[in-house]
């Protein structure tokens, strides 16, 4: 984790790229990695340190190559999407290991602020890398379709169902998939553009999301992000500093096969049911979830940050924290330690038939293994959650992301050539 931690770039003194020169000015202010969280799975985001200078959003860079891939211990950017691919018919082992070569080329160049010389698009030639990530996974069907069955990991089981979901199989699951996230939305999109065209007749797009968080530097000082409930969401996150982080959310190093150093993502899309969630008083809301809206402490006492006192009676003689309330249910006490690394987008795609929005949560959870993660804590949030009867899992997917790759390799070359 330290490694990848250590790769973001956040000062722009690497080398200047043709994008950085033709349109990044200034410098960025150093800004320190923070990793927030909300206290249990719903929903959380990487927050910077430090509001970064304007002039300076364009330059900052991460890099692509390293122990661990980009995009999972990164803040969250403002810009992300989500897509997937299924391998087209006929295409195999081989199709799978040029794509992916393709692809991890492209992200590097991408992310060091470059422009791939076959490029004519021009859709980001004025801007700076704007921490742009790219990152890649393997669904479970993937190990089937390329004859490596006997490689699938066995913490790639399909996923338990639960009675809140209502999933659409077409926008789940899928062979390949992609992150994407920049501060920039033209260069989140440019790199979109760039994957899917280079896809070629290997892979067809399965389904894609799109989704937003706050802009860096938007707020007078650093703050944890909000959804679209209005609720600060990311306080109680997994932190690099964790003496448990790498073990909560990275495959270990002498795993002895070929996702060590790397995670396993859940992808969920959850939508909020806002105009009922809105018709709820104040009081109310901050009971489901725990906290003040205002500032996100817990209603157990304190700031945003104080530990949360499950065990602390209110003047009335009940628990502070309701038995339902989010942050209860959802806390590792109650689910025997179980915690993963949420970083999420908002998504707003327009509006139903009935007129009420169709917005919520693009949700993707890290962690080392989802049966001792996100399995078991959404089981306790199945049953019990205050909060789920405002929300509607519509998609799902689980996806093996490997670790990163040093120059001159590509993600998963492990798998594809071992």
């Amino acid at each position: 984790m330290a490694e990848r931690v250590a790769e973001v770039k956040r000062d722009g003194t690497d080398a200047m790229s043709r994008r950085r020169l033709l349109g990044t000015a200034g410098a960025v202010g150093a800004a320190g990695l923070v990793v927030g969280g909300g206290g249990g799975a719903f929903a959380a985001h990487a927050v910077r340190k430090e509001p970064a200078a304007l002039a300076g959003v364009g330059s900052a860079s991460v890099l692509f190559h390293g122990k661990h891939q980009p995009g999972i211990a990164e803040p969250a950017q403002a810009c992300g999407h989500l897509l997937a691919f299924d391998l087209a018919p006929g295409a195999d082992r081989k199709a799978a290991a040029a794509l992916l070569r393709r692809w991890s080329a492209t992200a590097a160049e991408l992310m060091a602020g470059g422009t791939p010389k076959d490029d004519a698009t021009g859709i980001a030639l004025d801007a700076g890398p704007s921490s742009l990530t790219v990152t890649f996974g393997f669904g479970r069907t993937f190990f089937d379709r390329t004859g490596l069955a006997a490689k699938r990991p066995a913490a790639l089981e399909p996923l338990p169902a639960f009675t809140g979901d209502a999933l659409d199989a077409g926008r789940g699951e899928g062979d390949l998939w992609v992150q994407i996230g920049a501060d920039d939305p033209l260069v989140a999109f440019h790199a979109l553009r760039l994957l899917q065209k280079q896809a070629g007749d290997a892979a067809r797009p399965r389904w894609q999301m799109n989704g937003f968080n706050r802009a860096p530097g938007a707020t007078a000082e650093p703050k944890t992000g909000r959804n679209l409930m209005g609720q600060i969401d990311g306080t109680n996150n997994p932190k690099p500093s964790d003496p448990d982080f790498a073990e909560r959310v990275f495959v270990p190093d002498d795993s002895g096969d070929w996702m060590a150093g790397g995670s396993y993502a859940v992808v969920r899309r959850i939508r909020m049911l806002l105009d009922s969630w809105d018709h709820l008083s104040l009081e109310r809301q901050e009971r489901v979830i725990g906290r003040r809206k205002s500032d996100g402490a817990p209603l157990s006492g304190g700031t945003e940050t104080t530990p949360v006192d499950l065990n602390k009676i209110d003047g009335n003689g009940a628990l502070a924290i309701a038995g339902d309330a989010h942050i209860r249910v959802a806390a590792p006490e109650s689910n025997r330690g179980a915690a993963m690394l949420r970083r999420a987008f908002s998504y707003h795609d327009g509006f139903r038939d009935d007129g009420a929005p169709d917005a919520g949560l693009l949700f993707i959870a890290w962690q080392a293994d989802p049966r001792r993660g996100f399995v078991p804590v959404q089981r306790k949030l199945d049953r019990g959650d205050g909060l789920s009867r405002f929300l509607r899992h519509e998609s799902s997917g689980l996806f093996a992301v490997p670790g990163g790759c040093a120059e001159g390799e590509y993600v998963g070359q492990r798998l594809l050539e071992g």
